[in-house]
């Protein structure tokens, strides 16, 4: 098992963005509730957030190996190419996410600990094992996974969970349907030949882009809303420009569903919840309201 294997099956870009959204929820907590950042727990969370991407990714590398191997945008992933053994991806997955459990009881707090075990727990059981391969709604429910790292930074900063940091977690359950769907419109070809449930093979591509537009129709006012629980004129500007750029190409695709333009609404989409974080962080750092 060479690190490049590792690499891989723990997968990196999704390690990057949620433990992005934990830091900057950490910052935008400490500014806005407090106590002062302690960047001692920075660092903790920093870890215990990329130990737990790390190992429920690499559990979803596993559970999905069977279907990996006919889809062929999976097919190339490290057990179903045989560049790696099945059960050694087990062991990885089980033993970092285990740790990153224990490792935040110890350096940070139980509510912190509680969201980080509660992502890993919505990531493998509910979506990977349970929903992915039986319901439509899978990505839908499975996105609150996405959310509890968000939560987890909040509390690590504030040793609990309040009304704002909950909101601003389930910024990522509202974006996730809109993002998502896009993608299973590019690839609803391939989640066909597998055998999984993506919306598009249920109900087809007009009409999956018509439920990413009133997801983002949903999303953006959301988004707004914050506003009214603390957040201000900097992340609201910005929740704006972003959301409002998310709708125009959300509506356009309900004119042009298809996979190309799927993709192309897919790019616009993906950006937005690191953009959104980056505006709460920003909106803690130069706080004002009207």
């Amino acid at each position: 098992m060479g690190a490049k294997e590792i690499l891989e099956i723990s997968k990196p870009r999704i390690v990057v963005l949620l433990v992005f959204t934990a830091i900057t929820s950490m910052y935008a907590a400490s500014k806005l509730i407090g106590p002062e950042l302690d960047y001692w727990n920075l660092l903790h969370i920093i870890i215990a957030g990329s130990l737990a991407s790390a190992g429920s990714s690499a559990l979803n590398h596993y559970y999905d190996k069977d279907i990996d191997s006919i889809m062929k945008r999976t097919s190339v992933r490290p057990i179903p190419s045989g560049r790696i053994k099945e059960n050694t991806v087990l062991f990885y997955g089980i033993a970092v996410s285990s740790i990153s459990v224990i490792y935040s009881a110890f350096t940070l707090n139980y509510v912190t600990t509680f969201f980080i075990a509660l992502g890993i727990f919505f990531y493998v059981i509910i979506y990977t094992v349970w929903l992915k391969r039986s319901n439509s709604s899978n990505i839908v429910i499975g996105g609150f996974a996405g959310s509890a790292a968000a939560m987890a930074g909040w509390a690590g900063a504030t040793g609990s969970m309040d009304v704002l940091g909950f909101l601003v977690g389930f910024l990522v359950f509202v974006w996730t349907p809109s993002h998502f769907w896009c993608l299973a419109m590019k690839m609803k070809d391939e989640y066909s030949s597998a055998k999984v449930p993506m919306l598009p093979v249920l109900i087809g591509m007009e009409k999956t882009s018509k439920y990413i537009l009133v997801n983002t129709l949903i999303l953006l006012p959301y988004s707004l809303m914050l506003y009214a629980f603390g957040l201000g004129i900097v992340y609201t500007a910005i929740a704006a420009a972003s959301g409002g750029l998310m709708l125009v190409y959300h509506y356009k695709l309900t004119k042009q569903p298809t996979s190309e333009f799927a993709w192309k609404a897919y790019k616009i989409t993906a950006p937005y919840l690191a953009i959104i974080f980056i505006a709460v962080a920003l909106d803690a750092a130069f706080h004002f309201r009207f």
